[in-house]
């Protein structure tokens, strides 16, 4: 029996699975890869929200930690800072669901107290008492592949066969999610691409992502802006966005549920045609 739920309950506002999803990045720090800086202030922060709602998000994700290689931890006190005052006037505000992007325990507890209905955990819950946590709260949880520390990540990963190794991975942290608690329905799956992994890993990963999806769980999919483009192709950061779109309409091609992304409408836009085609069988 398929595990994937045609929609999830993010405490209290639906996310519908039914046709691929957009995800919109709202970074709320100083130093992320892409937009580092941008909406550092919450007042910014909103605004940007409520632009990717217009522009067709389904979900907004609120990251207070970046997660770039070599990227240096924040403290606790200080994620908590960043995060709380947006993720509960977004809650108030917008019709969509919230996810925190969060790796520490405390900000999910404190940001689903806040509003937040989705925990997006690029570590899929390792820390200590993440996954009793995430039980308890009862919201929907993305679990994420990645090698390594963010700091460390990029140092030469290496793996046999990386495809069949990402979805051994998430499989058991699925697995120890729902020894914890976790419903099954509430589990969604992310390969982590740039995350410890070499350009030819993400290539890979992103040509046979179809083999995740086999498994039955929502896949997650963050491919916006990523260094994979600027190898491949030698572009900046600023001038993804063509690429950015190509590489979503791959994973939605190939099942993909939910595109994190930073440019929402050029990406919802290409979506719809591939679903389009898709759908004219």
């Amino acid at each position: 029996m398929a595990l994937n739920p045609m929609w999830l309950d993010c405490a209290g506002k639906a996310l519908d699975l039914s046709h691929p999803q957009i995800m919109g990045i709202l970074n709320v720090t100083p130093d992320s890869f892409s937009d580092g800086g941008d909406f550092f202030s919450v007042a910014k922060a909103i605004e940007r929200a409520q632009r990717l709602v217009d522009e067709g998000a389904a979900i907004i994700d609120v990251g207070g930690e970046s997660t770039r290689p070599g990227a240096p931890p924040v403290p606790l006190d200080e994620e908590l800072r960043r995060v709380l005052p947006v993720i509960e006037s977004l809650h108030r505000s917008l019709p969509v669901p919230i996810s925190v992007d969060t790796r520490k325990p405390e900000v999910m507890r404190a940001a689903v107290a806040a509003g937040a209905g989705l925990i997006n955990d690029v570590n899929a819950l390792r820390a200590e008492g993440a996954a009793a946590v995430a039980a308890d709260l009862g919201v929907p949880v993305c679990l994420m592949h990645m090698r390594g520390e963010p700091q460390t990540m990029q140092e030469a990963p290496r793996y046999a066969d990386v495809v069949a190794e990402v979805a051994g991975f998430l499989l058991e942290r699925a697995r120890a999610c729902v020894a914890a608690g976790v419903a099954r329905h509430r589990i969604l799956l992310d390969p982590g691409f740039g995350f410890g992994k070499t350009l030819e890993h993400n290539l890979r990963l992103l040509r046979h992502l179809d083999r995740l999806v086999a498994h039955g769980y929502p896949v997650l999919v963050g491919l916006s802006r990523k260094s994979l483009i600027g190898q491949v192709l030698g572009l900046p950061v600023d001038q993804r966005l063509t690429p950015s779109v190509a590489l979503a309409v791959l994973a939605v091609w190939q099942g993909a549920a939910i595109v994190r992304c930073h440019d929402v409408r050029e990406t919802r836009e290409a979506i719809r045609m591939c679903r389009a085609v898709r759908d004219a069988g």
